[in-house]
């Protein structure tokens, strides 16, 4: 089987880029996590039996984002309750329904949004640093260094960001900031938590914020199911959660205590330390001219002689 010229190059192209992005992300200290203590890092602790669905945090969100927003009024619509909605480009949350198998009168709301990971998949994934980590514990995104391969939509084990296919000319990934830039400047709590009327978000250092639901799972155990999502988590997170019943009931993603981060970055270092790329493409250079030998012998009967070359002279 002879190697075209067209995946030769491909071939070429991938190695060459796996180098530059595993040097790349090495020079920059780039590699997916805050760099201080998790504990010290800001968060919000949900707690989902005092969520009412009264969807203000859908405005608030919006509304900060600089999207436009209709009225809070048109938020009191429940009809958006029949289906399951995920966040999208122009909506950073989303509160969905679920049925209460105890009190079917009182249904349990949940709201979905990035839960900024301390060791961000996407920031992992991503090729140009679009997407960082910082030590305040949001992930946030540069626009202006995106390359719109949508590596983070795939590397991201939430499924939470989202990409602007309707936006021909200038496509954004889109996702929650955790109000990075408004916090940054004015200081206070996300917009979500400030307008939320029943102490269902709350705001805080991730290391207190954990103690806390720890403290109302043991106080109030018929409340709470034996459990904070987020704690452990695909690494840990700094969105936290608390139920009165299973997660994965409610629609939450069960994973491993490892983040996915780990793993694919022990592959990368693993297969690019110790010079692995300049070794890779010199075997992947042999494999050519092996297979090139072939397929020149193959096509001359077994041998291939050098051509022949004859003195016709020099003109005078």
């Amino acid at each position: 089987m002879a190697l075209d010229r067209r995946g030769f190059i491909k071939s070429l192209t991938v190695v060459g880029m796996g180098g530059a992005v595993l040097n790349h992300r090495r020079a920059n200290g780039d590699g997916g996590e805050t760099g201080g203590d998790p504990a010290d890092a800001f968060g919000v602790l949900v707690d989902i039996p005092n969520c009412i669905g009264c969807r203000k945090c859908e405005f608030a969100c919006q509304k900060t984002a600089g999207f436009t927003v209709p009225p809070i009024e048109t938020f009191d619509d429940k009809s958006v309750f029949a289906t399951d909605r995920r966040p999208q480009p122009h909506a950073y949350t989303t509160v969905n329904r679920y049925p209460n198998p105890t009190t079917p009168a009182k249904p349990v709301y949940v709201k979905a949004n990035c839960l900024h990971c301390l060791e961000p998949a996407c920031v992992s994934a991503c090729l140009v640093g679009a997407l960082r980590k910082t030590e305040s514990g949001a992930v946030v995104y540069d626009a202006w260094k995106c390359m719109g391969c949508r590596y983070c939509m795939v590397a991201c084990p939430f499924q939470i960001p989202t990409y602007e296919y309707d936006n021909a000319l200038t496509p954004q990934v889109r996702k929650c900031d955790f109000c990075a830039e408004s916090r940054s400047k004015n200081g206070g709590v996300p917009a979500c938590v400030k307008i939320c009327p029943n102490d269902a978000l709350i705001f805080g250092r991730r290391g207190e914020l954990l103690k806390l639901a720890h403290e109302r799972i043991r106080d109030h155990s018929e409340m709470y199911v034996d459990h904070v999502y987020g704690e452990h988590e695909a690494g840990g997170t700094s969105w936290l959660y608390l139920s009165s019943f299973p997660f994965e009931s409610l629609g939450f993603v069960q994973l491993a205590s490892v983040a996915p981060s780990r793993l694919t970055e022990m592959i990368q270092h693993g297969v690019f330390k110790h010079w692995m790329p300049p070794l890779a493409l010199y075997g992947l250079l042999a494999i050519v001219m092996w297979l090139s030998r072939r397929t020149e012998e193959a096509e001359h009967g077994g041998c291939v002689t050098e051509p022949e070359f004859v003195d016709e002279g020099v003109p005078v």
